[in-house]
């Protein structure tokens, strides 16, 4: 039961039937997994429709199945920065769409030393900001990645 891709189109729709002062936030996180003896993860992509800027929110979000090639499961460098892809190109898709909204891409890394995900802090916000020309936003500050990416698969799965 994977959404392969999100309908930007009913993103779009979505957005337009909304007020002035709607943001957009995009996030992306993964999971990895075993199955047969062979490393996958799960990409799970959201965007977050904040209506408004006050009222709610709308969520639309796709799981994409990829092999996993990393090799440290506690610096997992290649899952990460497929994360920072899959972003950046929903970002490039919306922001054609939508130009009238503030769109924030948010990126589940964690820039403190201690966690697996800080290796690829600066290549991820250099990635996002060549990219998109904006400025990511990581993790505390990165909830449609943290939370709203996070819980987009198990919605599905429920």
């Amino acid at each position: 039961m994977l959404d392969k891709k999100i309908d930007v189109e009913k993103v779009k729709a979505f957005v337009d039937s909304c007020g002035p002062n709607t943001k957009i936030y995009i996030g992306c996180d993964s999971e990895r997994f075993k199955y047969k003896g062979e490393w996958y993860a799960d990409y799970t992509l959201a965007v977050v429709v904040h209506i408004n800027g006050r009222h709610g929110c709308k969520i639309f979000g796709a799981v994409e199945r990829e092999r996993d090639y990393d090799v440290k499961k506690n610096r997992p460098s290649i899952r990460l920065m497929n994360e920072v892809y899959k972003v950046s190109a929903l970002y490039l898709e919306l922001v054609e769409q939508i130009v009238e909204h503030d769109i924030e891409v948010h990126l589940d890394i964690n820039p403190k030393e201690e966690y697996g995900s800080s290796c690829v802090v600066s290549q991820a916000i250099g990635y996002i900001k060549g990219t998109c020309n904006v400025t990511p936003l990581v993790k505390p500050q990165a909830f449609a990645a943290s939370y709203a990416a996070d819980r987009w698969k198990e919605i599905l799965a429920a």
